[in-house]
């Protein structure tokens, strides 16, 4: 059990030349990217808002799924406890990375055009919420909400790897109590503003749930594929079993169904009311080349993964289930560009380069910036209250306990 208290980077000297290469290949595509920006900054900005919401929605989600951990316990969430910090503390990045989308506001929202304000009935009704500054000052709200969370709680994780002092899960339990409330809250409005005011003329109550469910599912995609792949390493290697992967399979199951579920009530209930302020936004996506993006999510964001996670075999093999889990974060990228693209391309399906070499930069720089971050601490959380759950049996039947 001695080696479970060294460092990720002790256990596993490959993570310090992956973390180089990821950052080194995202910075040149970045670097790219910058071509696009000069040339058409629009469409540079378009697809760097995808880009940027397909990542922070793996950093919110993780950061989300580990309070709701703390909150329920249980096994399932022990052996990615240490990715999902990891996850989070990449939050004063995207801090970082927000820049760009504020500096570029006036090619992504038409509501930033004073002239064309004063000329629409709508935007002037929402001019008291839809401004510059006070768009600025949300943003900021939302970073500091979600970087406080974050901070505290993985300052509280590593107290606790140090001391073992048992009322520090219960210090962790009280601030995710409030802080799911507070992340539910921020992420709702977060999304009403960068997203949703694309189309300002337009609006949906349930969006913002949608934009978390889907943050959610992101998550547990990726906490699979990075637990899969240390799972291929010593000393996880003899400690990660099936049962994990089952559990985490499940819960990749019911947040499939549920952003089914969001996508559909939102779609049933916008068709059924008829409204012309509402459903423009479907016709706009139905009656265009739009309409196989929106097909091709009906079967590759639940259809497949619903029928393949339903499998107890798939569920329980690493080399089927990061399969799944990595279509799945690919589907995310596809649902983030039917929400984005069709706002500034009415005529039909538009794919920029940037809208490929702009999301491979940001995932690979964040990627970067999240091995640095699982570097520095134990691979697992010893003094985890539900960690004899975790690992208990496996260690006995290997002839040791914690």
């Amino acid at each position: 059990m001695t080696s479970l208290r060294q460092t990720a980077d002790q256990l596993i000297p490959e993570l310090a030349p992956r973390q180089r290469q990821l950052l080194m290949a995202g910075g040149v595509g970045l670097a790219v990217s910058l071509v696009g920006l000069f040339f058409n900054p629009a469409q540079f900005l378009q697809s760097y808002l995808m880009a940027y919401m397909f990542v922070l929605g793996i950093a919110l989600g993780c950061l989300a799924l580990g309070m709701v951990h703390q909150l329920s316990g249980g096994a399932w969430g022990v052996v990615i406890r240490r990715p999902i910090g990891a996850a989070a503390r990449t939050l004063p990045l995207l801090t970082l990375l927000f820049l760009p989308i504020a500096l570029g506001m006036r090619h992504l929202y038409v509501w930033t055009d004073a002239s064309l304000v004063a000329h629409d009935e709508v935007l002037q009704h929402k001019h008291v919420y839809l401004n510059v500054p006070f768009f600025l000052i949300r943003a900021a709200i939302y970073f500091a909400v979600w970087n406080a969370l974050s901070y505290f709680l993985n300052a509280w994780s590593l107290e606790q790897d140090e001391t073992g002092d048992p009322r520090i899960a219960r210090r962790m339990q009280r601030l995710s109590a409030g802080g799911l409330l507070a992340y539910g809250l921020t992420i709702t409005f977060a999304s009403f503003d960068w997203l949703m005011s694309l189309e300002p003329h337009w609006f949906s109550t349930i969006y913002g749930v949608l934009i978390l469910g889907g943050q959610g599912l992101s998550a547990l995609a990726f906490l699979i594929a990075v637990l899969v792949w240390l799972s291929r390493r010593p000393p996880l290697d003899d400690i990660i079993a099936p049962e994990h992967f089952h559990d985490l399979g499940n819960l990749m199951l019911a947040f499939v169904m549920l952003w089914a579920y969001f996508a559909f009530s939102q779609y049933l209930i916008i068709w059924s009311g008829n409204l012309p302020e509402e459903i423009a936004w479907y016709l706009h996506r139905l009656q265009t080349g739009w309409r196989f993006v929106g097909l091709s999510l009906v079967l590759f964001h639940f259809v497949a993964p619903f029928c393949l996670l339903l499998s107890r075999a798939v569920k329980r093999q690493a080399q089927m289930i990061v399969k799944v889990a990595l279509a799945v974060l690919i589907v995310r990228l596809i649902d983030l560009f039917w929400l984005i693209a069709p706002e500034f391309h009415t005529a039909g399906v538009w794919v920029s380069w940037l809208d490929v070499v702009l999301p491979l930069s940001l995932t690979a720089i964040w990627l970067g910036y999240f091995v640095w971050q699982l570097r520095g601490r134990a691979i697992l959380p010893m003094h985890d209250p539900q960690f004899d759950e975790a690992l208990g049996r496996i260690l006995e039947r290997a002839g040791e306990r914690p």
